[in-house]
């Protein structure tokens, strides 16, 4: 979904919103009048039709308002679905990092890694040893179940691809559900 698609659903909801409060207030006005109606004059032909339009129109209202509750879940899920693609992937990989309870030098090391740089160019980014990186990768590849390079950028790039990083529930999506 483009920014522009989730710009209409806002004002899409925006104009729902005045719509079910003009409803409702319709609803209560005709409720009030239809009770006055049948409270002076009792049951007859035009209060019994008023009195199904009333109850018709907050049937009406009331579907009015489960669709637009719908409507904003399904904003919630493109706004998270866009700030994935935008940006907040860093904070997804982060999110998974912790998960992981990768240490912070293996957190930079992955980082490094999901940027491309191989073992030698990590070394002297960090001031460390080849060796002291190779073991942090090993250890960040058996924490995230995987053993090489292409594998370990593979889940994310799965999960950026395939399904979103937070569910319309706000859950992180169950791992062996794909």
């Amino acid at each position: 979904m483009t920014f522009q698609r989730v710009g209409a659903k806002r004002w899409q909801v925006r104009i729902l919103a005045a719509v079910l409060a003009t409803q409702a207030l319709a609803a209560v006005f005709f409720m009030a009048d239809v009770s006055r109606d049948l409270q002076w004059g009792g049951l007859t032909a035009h209060s019994g039709l008023e009195a199904l339009v009333a109850v018709a129109l907050v049937v009406g209202t009331m579907f009015g308002a489960v669709q637009m509750r719908r409507m904003l879940q399904q904003l919630r899920y493109a706004e998270t679905g866009i700030m994935a693609a935008s940006g907040a992937f860093f904070e997804f990989i982060e999110a998974q990092f912790r998960d992981w309870r990768l240490t912070p030098a293996e957190t930079d090391v992955a980082l490094l890694t999901l940027k491309g740089l191989d073992i030698p160019e990590i070394a002297t980014v960090r001031g460390a040893a080849e060796g002291t990186v190779r073991a942090q990768l090993a250890s960040v590849y058996g924490k995230a179940r995987v053993s090489n390079r292409g594998q370990f950028v593979s889940l994310f790039i799965e999960d950026l691809l395939q399904r979103p990083p937070v569910q319309a529930d706000g859950r992180k999506p169950d791992r062996g559900a794909a």
